[in-house]
Formats: structure tokens, C-alpha cells, sequence
């Protein structure tokens, strides 16, 4: 179960004043990147109002709530945390004070250096009230905006610092919206146009919910600024390489979204096709783990010709099980989330489709209940490769023991979850089916795209920061 920090969503309108409600539907589009809070800061042409809360985006906010957060530009956050502790402080849009004036920030990835950047700005007389690396973005675009008295600059200077993963949507009391990303791509961003708005989002498809037209992504290392609907861009940061979030592709991303110019659905399809293609099994049925094995599962049975059955049923009112913060939540959830149709799956020889293995802990519950019911074999097939390595780039398995193919091979990691057969997807295979091979495969390879990052170190600090 892989755990993912958040997406963000932002407007720039010309005459709707009324945004707050577009964005509450932008990140009910993005609620499956983060489930523990949400929040929405508006500029009503005078100063930035906020609401934030825990929970979901519809617990959060209703008619009342967004009818008082009135303007025409703004942006909204789902959060799942990967730094600090899940407080409602935590939760973003964070605002942040220069002289009497505000501006507010939503991030999605993760500051592999915030805690060396918060040490220096703490030495230069900053206070902090949480522990998150989006703080520490926030104070670190103030301390060089009070330098340079301009936003872009600010940012511009700040993206020389950071080392790790962002994609940010950023609002200010000048009216100005603006939205960047880290140099490697590793989160992705994108924008649109709707009537007279701008709109900047995590995924298309909270674009196009809010029937909006996708233009094409933010580029990475560039600066996106929107002011009185002109639009500015600055390329601020550029690196040979791209370094795209592999688990966009294979799990975390809605599959009708295009993640830089890849249509989600495609790739999870191509991965299924080409499982079948490496790993052939004498079977009954293929059956997804759901929601993000259904695609795959179908690009499997449809190149083997093996029938797919939807024989898992999942419980649409439980969470991503990922986005649970302990172990024995995670455990609970698997049972609560999924259902079965007994009699499809009795007496039969199975295929099973799942996104991944982090733990072993869901696909062994779900070999297990398979069994119970009757199943005759059970063949596993897994559309990423064995994840051995930590990632400090927005993915929460921030430790190396914790990683079940990081100290046992194939087969013992077979034997663990009681499965007939099991077959990862290859590194080749996974470039081969996305369609790119500009992927960050560290979680895969042990290779970091950041440079000058001392992983072991991270590992610590962040083992620190989550306590």
C-alpha cells in the first residue's frame, strides 16, 4: 500500500467572483491523492480568506462555507501527509504574512531538504508553528520576497534551494496566481482554460471536471504566473533529464487523466498487456484488485483470453487503503474495502492483478480471503517492479525494512503471500508500456535523480519528523 502526499487545484478568473466552488469540484476530481484533510484560500480582491479541515472534501465544505468565500481567484489542497503529524495546522492552503500583506500555498511532493532549509531560516530569525516541508517552502519564498520585493524572483531563488519534488499552485494579495515545478518533473502539473478563467491542477481530469479545456502541463522547473488573465511563464530552473513519478502511471493518477502527455488509461492497459505477454498462466479468470488493477486486468485478458471478472468488489465509502496512516488501519481497511463474489471465484483458477507491492500486507489478506472461498490457484501479477528502495520525492515508505522486496526474492516474497505463482512487471516492460523512459525509477534501481542528497541521512530525519 503506497501512501502519496496530496494535489492541488487553482483558479484565476476575469469576472466570476464565485471561484470557491469550482475548486471544492476540482478537488473532489483530485480527492483520491489525499484523504486526511482539505482546504480552499480565496482572494476577494482585498485580502485572502481560508477554511481548511480535516477529513474529506465534502466533510469539510458546504453552501455555507463556500458562499463566504467569495473572489475570483484562488486555490485549494488534499492532503495526505508525509511530513509532520496530520494536524489540522498542517492542513493546506498555508498562508504566509510579508509586512501586512499575504500570500497562500499548496504543495504536492516532498522537500527533500526542508529540514536543512528550516535550520538556516530558524537561524535567520523565522518561526515555525508545524513541522512540514510546506511551511518551510512558504517561509523560504517570504525571506527572498522581502529581498527582492517580486514573487517571481522570490520563487525563482527558492527553486535554486530546494532539492526533491514539488508542484505548487500559489495565490497573493496582488491578484497574481502562480503555479511551478520542480526541474526533474517529478509531480505533475498542468493547466486550462474555461470561458474567461485559468485554471492549474494536479491532474486533467480536475480539469476537465469543472468542463474545462487542458492545454498541456507547466513545464518542469518554470514559473506559471496568471495576472488580470495574461499569461507569464519563466523558465527559472532546466536539467538534461526528466525524472517523471513512475507511480503516476500505475497508481496514483485518475486513469481518464494525460500525466505529461500520457494518457493514464493507455499506460495501465499497455501493463496489463504486457504482463500477459511475460507471464502466460493456465487460468479461469483475471481478476483486478480494485481500482487501479481494473485497466490492467483488462489489457491482461484481453491478450491472453482469459475472461476478466469483476469478482472484488470494493467498498466505495472506505478509503484508499494507502492512505492510512498505521499498520493496523491498514490492516482493518483491507477487510472493510473489499467484497467478494463467492461463487465466480470458487473452484477457480485465478489471475490476480494488483498496481504494487510495498508491505505484502494487502495482497496477502486478499490471496487469503481468496483462498477461504474457495479458489483453486492463485497466480499474482504486479504492474510495478520490486520496490527495494526508499523515496524521499512524495511517496511514504521513507524506510528500507519496510519494503518486502528490499529482503526477500521472488519466489520467498510468493511463499509470504501464499501465492501459486507471482510475476512482477520488469523495469523494461514498465518503460516500454508508459511510453517514456524519462521515469524516476529510484524506489526501483537505487538511483536518485536529486543530486547531492544523502539518502541514509533522510532516512533518519524523516524517521525524526513523523514521530
Amino acid at each position: 500500500m503506497i501512501k502519496e502526499k496530496c494535489g492541488v487545484f487553482g483558479i484565476h478568473s476575469e469576472v466570476d467572483k464565485g471561484v470557491s466552488k469550482k475548486i471544492f469540484h476540482g478537488l473532489i476530481a483530485l480527492q483520491h491523492r489525499g484523504q486526511e484533510g482539505s482546504g480552499i484560500a480565496i482572494f476577494n480582491g482585498m485580502t485572502i480568506n481560508i477554511k481548511r479541515g480535516l477529513g474529506l472534501v465534502m466533510e469539510v465544505f458546504n453552501e455555507h462555507v463556500l458562499s463566504m468565500l467569495r473572489g475570483k481567484i484562488g486555490i485549494g489542497h488534499v492532503r495526505y501527509s508525509t511530513t509532520g503529524y496530520g494536524k489540522l495546522e498542517e492542513v493546506q492552503p498555508f498562508i504566509e504574512n510579508l509586512n501586512g500583506k499575504k500570500f497562500a500555498l499548496a504543495l504536492n511532493g516532498t522537500i527533500a531538504n526542508f529540514y536543512e532549509i528550516r535550520e538556516e531560516l530558524l537561524r535567520k530569525g523565522f518561526k515555525f508553528s508545524t513541522n512540514t516541508d510546506t511551511e518551510v517552502l512558504a517561509k523560504l519564498i517570504a525571506y527572498y520576497y522581502i529581498e527582492t520585493e517580486d514573487f517571481v524572483e522570490a520563487i525563482a531563488e527558492s527553486m535554486n534551494i530546494l532539492q526533491g519534488s514539488y508542484s505548487v499552485v500559489l495565490v497573493n494579495e496582488e491578484g497574481e496566481l502562480y503555479g511551478f515545478r520542480d526541474p526533474l518533473g517529478i509531480k505533475p502539473l498542468t493547466y486550462g482554460t474555461n470561458d474567461n478563467e485559468v485554471i492549474i491542477a494536479s491532474e486533467s481530469a480536475a480539469i476537465e471536471s469543472i468542463n474545462g479545456l487542458v492545454l498541456g502541463d507547466i513545464r518542469p522547473g518554470e514559473i506559471f504566473r496568471i495576472k488580470e488573465s495574461n499569461i507569464e511563464r519563466k523558465l527559472a530552473r532546466t536539467e538534461k533529464k526528466r525524472a517523471y513519478c513512475m507511480f503516476e502511471y500505475i497508481y496514483f493518477s485518475r486513469p481518464d487523466s494525460t500525466i505529461n502527455g500520457i494518457l493514464v488509461y493507455n499506460a495501465r492497459y499497455n501493463l496489463g498487456r504486457m504482463l500477459a505477454q511475460l507471464y502466460p498462466a493456465d487460468a479461469d479468470i483475471v481478476i483486478p484488485v480494485p481500482d487501479t488493477g481494473n485497466i490492467a486486468a483488462l489489457g491482461f485478458s484481453r491478450e491472453s483470453g482469459i475472461p476478466i471478472s469483476l469478482s472484488l468488489i470494493r467498498n466505495p465509502y472506505i478509503g484508499r487503503t494507502f492512505i492510512r496512516p498505521s499498520q493496523k488501519m491498514r490492516e482493518l481497511s483491507v477487510s472493510l474495502k473489499l467484497g467478494f463474489v463467492k461463487n465466480e471465484i470458487k473452484g477457480k483458477r485465478i489471475v490476480l492483478i494488483d498496481d504494487s507491492i510495498v508491505r505484502g500486507t494487502t495482497i496477502s489478506k486478499v490471496v487469503s480471503l481468496l483462498r477461504s472461498m474457495g479458489a483453486k490457484e492463485v497466480h499474482v501479477r504486479i504492474t510495478c517492479p520490486p520496490i527495494k528502495y526508499p523515496c524521499f520525492l512524495g511517496i511514504d515508505f521513507p524506510t528500507q525494512r519496510e519494503l518486502i522486496a528490499s529482503n526477500k526474492t521472488i519466489d520467498e516474497i510468493r511463499r509470504t503471500i501464499h501465492a501459486d505463482s507471482l510475476g512482477y512487471m520488469t523495469i523494461d516492460g514498465l518503460i516500454k508500456s508508459i511510453g517514456t523512459d524519462e521515469l524516476c525509477l529510484a524506489c526501483l534501481t537505487g538511483e536518485y535523480p536529486v543530486r547531492g542528497i544523502c539518502w541514509k541521512k533522510l532516512e533518519e530525519v524523516f524517521g525524526v519528523m513523523r514521530r
